[in-house]
């Protein structure tokens, strides 16, 4: 007997699981299942396909097949067409670096999980009256640990806080002590060309500091 999860609930057990997104921007389908097999094996639950990857539909497509288990979609997802199109290929999870409200009620509709990119505390709740199920803070090298403290203290508990850009297994402490709840993680998880090995050895190393 299966059971219908919602976006929310969706969500909720994979950061549940590791709160830790990664981002594999320039991906190509013929390294998606060995990358996405360094991840998954190390523990990641939430996988994302920026749009201006190579093919990033057919990657896509390719993670979902061989690891339903996990939360996949795309990012760099700009609009609505874009959403049906990650849709249509298995994907259900939309990552935005921006909040564009016409791409978070098309990700709602379709019952995606949908993570815009916010910058401000009045991006911030726009977003979420928009029907958000969590926040990219990006680009977090703009957003202090500081500015993570001061948001946190007057958005939502409920609301997921997750900056992206430049996070490291390094910098990722002062963030999660200020209310961060997970983080998206880019180049120094994944970046063209590096090989499966590579990527499971940054994943592990992600994992211990995030568990540590």
């Amino acid at each position: 007997m299966t059971t219908l999860t919602s976006p929310a609930q969706t969500l909720a057990q994979a950061t549940a699981q590791l709160p830790l997104i990664a981002i594999l921007r320039g991906l190509t389908p013929a390294e998606a299942p060995a990358i996405g097999e360094a991840l998954v094996s190390s523990g990641f639950a939430i996988i994302e396909v920026p749009l201006n990857s190579p093919e990033p539909l057919r990657s896509i497509a390719a993670l979902t097949s061989l690891f339903p288990q996990a939360l996949i979609g795309a990012g760099t997802v700009l609009n609505v067409q874009q959403v049906n199109e990650v849709h249509a290929a298995g994907g259900r999870l939309v990552v935005a670096p921006n909040f564009n409200p016409a791409v978070v009620a098309q990700a709602l509709a379709l019952n995606m999980v949908v993570l815009p990119g916010v910058f401000t505390p009045t991006e911030a709740f726009a977003a979420l009256d928009a029907g958000a199920h969590g926040l990219k803070l990006f680009p977090a090298e703009m957003i202090s640990p500081a500015t993570v403290k001061a948001m946190r203290a007057v958005l939502p508990a409920s609301a997921a806080l997750m900056p992206v850009g430049s996070i490291t297994p390094d910098n990722m402490a002062p963030y999660r002590a200020a209310g961060a709840n997970g983080f998206g993680l880019g180049s120094a998880l994944y970046a063209p060309g590096r090989s499966a090995q590579m990527v499971q050895q940054q994943a592990q190393a992600f994992v211990r500091a995030f568990k540590g």
